[in-house]
C-alpha cells in the first residue's frame, strides 16, 4: 500500500460547509428536485395500481411520499441531534420495496403496509445505533459492491425509458431526443468550466424536451388537465395495532429489504463525503450513522402517513460530483421544493410529462458515474485475492438474480421478491462472504486499559508477547510495539481526560499473523481524525500540527492507518508488516 498524495480537488466549487449564493442554491435545489420527482411519484403509482388500490389512496400515497421526502432531505442536510448526515442526500421512494409493498397491499391493504413499514423502520434505528458493532460486515468492499449493483438494478429501467414514446409518434423520435440530451449533457460536463458546468444536467433535459415537443413526445394535455394548487381531500388509511398472520408472514421480507436498503444508505453516506470536499477526507462514520437514522425516520414517517417507504437516492453523489456543488444549503432547498411540489399538482404534471427518452439519457449519465464511484469505493486500500473474490462473486450473483438467470424457476414467494433484486442478492452475498472471512481469521487477543501515557508500557509488553507467538523477528517485534505505543499517543493527543474529567477506557484488539498484524484501538472519540492529520504530514505542509512527533513515528512504523469515528467511540486500525521494506513510510491515508 502506498501513501496517498492526493491534493485538493479543483472540481469542487462549494464544499459541504460553505454557503452558496441563495439564487444558486435554489436553482441547484430545483434542478435536483425536478429531475428526481418523477421517480418519487412513479414508485407509489406502480405499487398502488399493481395492487388494485383506489385512485383516492393513490393520490394520498403520492402526496405523502413527496412530503416525507422533503422533510427527510432537509434533515439529511441540516442534521437534528444525531439524525441526518450533514450532506446533500436526496430522499425519495425506494424501488427495492416494490415487490413486498405490492404483496402487503394485496394481502391487507394500506393499513397492513403502514404497520410493516413502521415496524421494519425500527431496525434501521437499531442499525444506526449499533453500526460500530457491525463495522466488520458493512465494509467499504460491501458498500462499494452494493453501489455497483444499484447501477445494475437501475440500468434496465433506464433502457426501458428510451422506448416510452406515444403511439403514432415517429420511430426516430426516441433516438433523436435521447441523442440530443446525451450530447448536450456530456458536452457541458466534459468541456464547460466555471458556472456553466453547473447547468449540464438541466441543459441536457431542457434541450431534449425542446426537441421532443414538435416530435409529439411531450404530453401537454397532462399538464393542462392538472389543478394549480391543492392537496388530497382524503385517503389516509389510518392505523391499528392488530398483527395477524399476514403481518408476520410479510415482516421478514420487509426487514431484509430494509437492512439491505440501509446498506445502500451507508454506501451513499460514504460516497457523498468523498465528493463533497476539495481535500480528500477519511469518512466520518458519525455522518453515516446519522444518514441511516434519517433513513429510518423517513420510513417511520412514511408508515405513519400511510405511504411507501423511502431511502437515499444515490444520484445525489453523481450530481454533486458532476456539478461540484456540495453545500448543505442546496439540500435544504431540495427539501423545501419537494414540500412545495406536494401542493402543486400542475408542477408535478409538468415534470412527469418529460419524455421517457430524455429522462433515460439523464439517468444513463448519472448511473454510469455512480458505477465507477462504487468500483473506487470497493477497491479502497487495494484489492487482494480475497477482496477480489468477494467483489467478483457478489457482483455477478447480483447480476444473475437481477436478470433471472439463477434458479429463476425454483424461487417462489417472498424469497423470489427479495432475491429477484440484484442489489439485494449481491449485497447479501457480499455480507455473508465478508462474515465468513472475519470468522475464519485468527482470533483477536484483547487488552483493556486506559487512554493515558502510562498505558504505553503495558501495550508494548502485550504486543511483544503476540509478536513472539507469531515468530516475528526481534526487529519486526520492536516495530510492532513502537507502532502500538505511537498509536496510543496519537489518540491521546494533549488531553488525557474524557469529558467531565472521566478517564477514557481503551480496548486494544490485536490479530498478529506471520506477515502482518492488525491492531484495533477502541476508545472514546477525539476531536480530529488521525487519517486526516497524517495527510497533513506531507513534506510540503507548512504548519506544524498537534502531536506531530507521534504521528510521524506512527506513519513510519505502520503500513496502513484507518480512523473511524462513531458517536461516543473511536476505532483506530493500524496495520504493521513484519517486512521492514513494506512498513516505513507506506501509510495509506487516502480515506474512502
Amino acid at each position: 500500500m502506498t501513501a496517498s498524495s492526493t491534493g485538493p480537488s479543483s472540481s469542487i466549487r462549494y464544499e459541504a460547509d460553505e454557503k452558496t449564493p441563495a439564487v444558486l442554491a435554489a436553482t441547484m435545489g430545483l434542478q435536483y428536485a425536478t429531475l428526481c420527482v418523477a421517480g418519487i411519484v412513479l414508485t407509489p403509482a406502480i405499487i398502488v395500481r399493481a395492487a388494485g388500490g383506489s385512485d383516492e389512496y393513490l393520490a394520498w400515497a403520492v402526496f405523502g411520499a413527496i412530503f416525507v421526502s422533503g422533510i427527510t432531505t432537509i434533515l439529511q442536510a441540516r442534521r437534528l441531534w444525531r439524525i441526518g448526515a450533514g450532506y446533500i442526500l436526496l430522499m425519495g421512494t425506494s424501488g427495492a420495496f416494490i415487490a413486498v409493498s405490492i404483496a402487503a397491499l394485496s394481502a391487507g391493504g394500506p393499513v397492513l403496509l403502514a404497520k410493516l413499514v413502521i415496524v421494519s423502520s425500527l431496525f434501521q434505528f437499531l442499525l444506526s445505533a449499533r453500526l460500530l458493532l457491525l463495522r466488520r460486515l458493512f465494509t467499504t468492499t460491501v458498500t462499494g459492491t452494493v453501489i455497483m449493483l444499484i447501477s445494475v438494478s437501475v440500468m434496465p429501467i433506464v433502457f426501458d425509458q428510451l422506448t416510452l414514446v406515444p403511439e403514432g409518434a415517429s420511430s426516430a423520435a426516441g433516438p433523436i431526443t435521447f441523442t440530443v440530451a446525451v450530447v448536450v449533457m456530456a458536452g457541458f460536463g466534459l468541456w464547460a468550466s466555471g458556472i456553466w458546468r453547473l447547468w449540464a444536467p438541466v441543459a441536457g433535459v431542457v434541450s431534449g424536451s425542446i426537441v421532443a415537443a414538435p416530435l409529439g413526445l411531450y404530453d401537454f394535455g397532462q399538464v393542462a388537465g392538472a389543478a394549480w394548487i391543492g392537496a388530497p381531500a382524503g385517503g389516509w388509511p389510518g392505523f391499528d395495532l392488530s398483527f395477524g398472520p399476514a403481518f408476520w408472514a410479510l415482516l421478514p421480507g420487509f426487514v431484509i429489504v430494509t437492512l439491505i436498503g440501509a446498506v445502500e444508505t451507508i454506501g451513499d453516506a460514504v460516497g457523498i463525503q468523498r465528493v463533497s470536499w476539495r481535500t480528500p477526507r477519511a469518512p466520518d462514520y458519525r455522518a453515516v450513522q446519522g444518514a441511516v437514522a434519517a433513513d429510518g425516520l423517513g420510513n417511520l414517517l412514511s408508515g405513519l402517513a400511510g405511504t411507501v417507504p423511502n431511502t437515499t437516492y444515490s444520484s445525489s453523489i453523481s450530481v454533486t460530483e458532476l456539478t461540484g456543488v456540495a453545500s448543505r444549503r442546496v439540500g435544504v432547498w431540495i427539501g423545501i421544493i419537494f414540500i412545495g411540489l406536494a401542493f402543486l399538482p400542475k408542477a408535478l404534471a409538468l415534470v412527469l410529462a418529460i419524455p421517457g427518452p430524455v429522462a433515460g439519457a439523464y439517468l444513463l449519465v448519472l448511473i454510469a458515474i455512480l458505477f465507477v464511484l462504487g468500483a473506487r469505493i470497493a477497491g479502497h486500500g487495494g484489492i487482494d485475492y480475497r477482496k477480489a473474490l468477494v467483489i467478483g462473486v457478489s457482483f455477478w450473483i447480483g447480476v444473475g438474480f437481477e436478470n433471472d438467470l439463477i434458479f429463476a424457476d425454483q424461487l417462489t414467494g417472498w424469497a423470489a421478491s427479495i432475491l429477484g433484486n440484484g442489489m439485494t442478492a449481491g449485497g447479501l452475498t457480499a455480507i455473508c462472504l465478508t462474515a465468513f472471512l472475519e470468522w475464519t481469521k485468527p482470533r483477536r487477543r484483547r487488552l483493556e486499559t486506559e487512554v493515558n501515557s502510562a498505558s504505553a508500557a503495558g501495550i508494548g509488553r502485550f504486543l511483544g508477547t503476540q509478536a513472539t507467538r507469531a515468530r516475528w523477528s526481534s526487529e519486526a517485534a520492536e516495530r510492532l510495539c513502537s507502532a502500538g505505543e505511537e498509536a496510543l499517543l496519537s489518540l491521546l493527543g494533549s488531553d488525557e481526560e474524557g469529558e467531565g474529567g472521566a478517564k477514557r477506557r481503551l480496548l486494544l484488539l490485536a490479530r498478529v499473523g506471520r506477515q502482518t498484524a492488525e491492531l484495533e484501538f477502541v476508545a472514546a472519540p477525539g476531536s480530529r481524525n488521525i487519517e486526516d492529520r497524517l495527510v497533513l504530514m506531507a513534506p510540503e505542509a507548512p504548519a506544524p500540527i498537534e502531536n506531530e512527533l507521534s504521528l510521524r513515528l506512527l506513519r513510519h512504523f505502520a503500513s496502513s492507518v484507518q480512523h473511524q469515528q462513531y458517536h461516543e467511540t473511536d476505532v483506530l486500525t493500524v496495520t504493521v508488516s513484519s517486512d521492514a521494506k513494506e512498513a516505513s513510510g507506506q501509510v495509506d491515508t487516502a480515506g474512502i
